[in-house]
């Protein structure tokens, strides 16, 4: 008998939204974008704790983290230049999943190389919470976990895969999330292993 998957209100998953040959463009496309805004490794604020994860950003806007705090800003924190645009395959995606009449701002790059992981946190650094975060995986599949009410716990698991589309908005918006762990070997996109997580965002209100 099949699994049914009970997702918290606001969450929504696409399995599958990006095929093979979807996913090799993507991730060909955020290797160029790379090789303008090099990843980096982020620090937690106040204690200078690095991240596990590795980062980059594109568009207008990218988030950082440092010793001074979670911000967004329009330049690379290490080389000083902006952002490169934001891919035409993931505005693309934005239109289709996340059913919100502006543009994303944002798109943050997150590689998590096998070891990686992400204690549970909430997007609240945007102004705009109308807008959903989507949110796209490539490469090794992981354990997302999301809480279903505005407190940490309870949560439900569930594997993302390449080409998985995740959205999250409404009731869901600010629900903590996090990744528990990166499962090795269960995609060959990757050369270097590992999974890419690509989040888009909107930051601020729409002009009148």
């Amino acid at each position: 008998m099949a699994t049914v998957q009970v997702l918290p209100r606001g969450v929504h998953l696409a399995q599958g939204f990006l095929d093979r040959t979807k996913q090799e463009a993507l991730r060909d496309s955020l290797r160029d974008a790379a090789a303008r805004a090099p990843f980096y490794t982020p620090v937690m604020p106040r204690t200078g704790k690095p991240f596990s994860v590795r980062m980059t950003n594109c568009g207008p806007l990218g988030w950082v983290s440092d010793k001074a705090g979670y911000r967004y800003q329009p330049n690379h924190p290490v080389t000083g230049k902006p952002w490169p645009a934001i891919p035409e395959m993931l505005m693309t995606a934005w239109e289709t999943l996340s059913q919100y009449p502006h543009p994303p701002q944002a798109c943050l790059i997150n590689y998590y190389a096998g070891n990686a992981r992400m204690g549970l946190h909430r997007d609240e650094d945007e102004d705009d919470f109308n807008a959903p975060v989507v949110s796209l995986s490539l490469g090794n599949s992981c354990v997302f976990r999301i809480a279903q009410g505005e407190g940490r716990a309870p949560t439900v698991s569930l594997k993302l895969h390449s080409g998985d589309a995740l959205v999250f908005g409404g009731p869901a918006r600010r629900a903590y999330h996090g990744v528990d762990r990166i499962l090795p070997d269960t995609s060959t996109l990757l050369k270097s292993g590992g999974r890419i997580n690509i989040t888009l965002r909107r930051v601020t209100f729409p002009e009148p």
